[in-house]
């Protein structure tokens, strides 16, 4: 019984008497020391990281989607038949001729009566950009 040392005494047969010493409080009056319940804090930390992600993956894919369908109309229009070189800026139609084949032209879908496929203008990438019907009349008007 001699080697023993009541409860509330920090004693350590390598380090003695070192309460001082120690980063936590060891005195019976002082307070306890409690884990923190992270499990919620955790909870919400990867559902909020995995909504970022999703969120993320929805806008790459929609980009891509995108992308994609830019490609496919860049494609059919430098795969159409034309005739003349094509001035950066300017408007063109993409038309379906009888046969079948489909030919690039300046005239526009109200002027004659081919079946229309799409309205384009060439940027300065060479890029053909899809024209929607309302930026048609936009593209269309001069302002002098």
């Amino acid at each position: 019984m001699k080697n023993e040392k009541p409860d509330n005494i920090v004693f350590s047969d390598q380090e003695g008497y070192n309460a001082s010493l120690l980063p936590y409080a060891t005195n019976v009056g002082a307070p306890a020391i409690k884990t923190e319940d992270v499990v919620a804090w955790k909870t919400r930390g990867i559902h909020q990281v995995n909504k970022e992600f999703e969120n993320k993956f929805n806008e790459l894919k929609q980009h891509y989607k995108n992308l994609m369908e830019e490609y496919e109309w860049n494609d059919m229009v430098y795969n159409a038949k034309f005739s003349f070189e094509p001035v950066i800026g300017e408007i063109y139609h993409l038309y379906t001729a009888d046969d079948g084949v489909n030919f690039l032209s300046l005239i526009g879908p109200t002027e004659w009566n081919k079946e229309h496929i799409a309205t384009f203008k060439l940027n300065s990438d060479k890029k053909w950009i899809k024209l929607e019907p309302n930026e048609r009349v936009t593209q269309n008007s001069k302002f002098w």
